[in-house]
């Protein structure tokens, strides 16, 4: 695969998870009612609403930086990953309010896409460690 192709590849992962995850900021800082629903069903209203909104937002400005990319996609997996979870093991369920699993999908798209985006920019998480490492000895 040329370097082109992987920069537009790269770059399309990373419009998909932060564009899904920004799109979603709304709904979660307004409380509206399909998070507030969520929320409430997993116990963890507000504070849970407004502390995965916090991270998603977070994750979503790592991931547009190319410097931060790693930081972001590992970030967003993790938040994405307890999403999944909460869809699956959870009285939640895959459909949430006759949204034919909208949500869910959504929360699959952005895991996949940081799950790739982490791989490709693994780079700069094993930096990080080996500087905490090395610092011991």
């Amino acid at each position: 695969m040329t370097t082109r192709t992987q920069l537009i590849i790269d770059w399309a992962l990373r419009l998909i998870a932060a564009g899904l995850m920004v799109q979603s900021l709304f709904f979660k800082f307004s409380a509206s009612e399909e998070s507030v629903y969520i929320f409430s069903t997993l116990g963890i209203e507000p504070w849970g609403r407004i502390l995965t909104g916090s991270l998603e937002l977070v994750a979503s400005i790592l991931i547009l930086i190319p410097a931060t990319t790693g930081y972001g996609a590992g970030l967003a997996a993790g938040v994405l990953a307890g999403a999944i979870f909460s869809h699956l093991f959870t009285k939640l369920g895959i459909v949430v309010k006759d949204d034919h699993g909208q949500l869910f999908i959504y929360a699959l798209i952005i895991f996949i896409s940081s799950l790739i985006l982490l791989y490709r920019y693994q780079h700069q998480i094993w930096a990080v460690l080996n500087r905490f490492t090395s610092k011991g000895k």
